[in-house]
């Protein structure tokens, strides 16, 4: 694991102080990687979202039993990489 610094103005930190206390975080790290995990899940939530909404608005067609396949292989391969990296 790498450290990375950041510098917050007293309010911010006060801020950041009274959420690890409320929230039950470790400490300040614990909570920052909570917030960039919230983060990195809504982005991913919105980019999927916008791929669902050009697929409406494209053209229909039938799906195999191998899109099927497809589809099933990239969700297990992506629920393996999020409980990899949640380890």
């Amino acid at each position: 694991m790498s450290t990375m610094t950041i510098s917050l103005p007293d309010p911010l930190r006060q801020f950041v102080d009274t959420q690890v206390v409320q929230g039950g975080y470790g400490d300040a790290s614990a909570y920052m990687r909570a917030l960039i995990r919230a983060d990195e899940k809504r982005k991913a939530e919105d980019h999927l979202e916008s791929l669902l909404l050009k697929g409406l608005e494209g053209e229909e067609s039938a799906f195999t039993s191998q899109d099927w396949q497809s589809i099933r292989q990239e969700a297990l391969a992506q629920v393996k990489k999020a409980e990899s990296s949640a380890a």
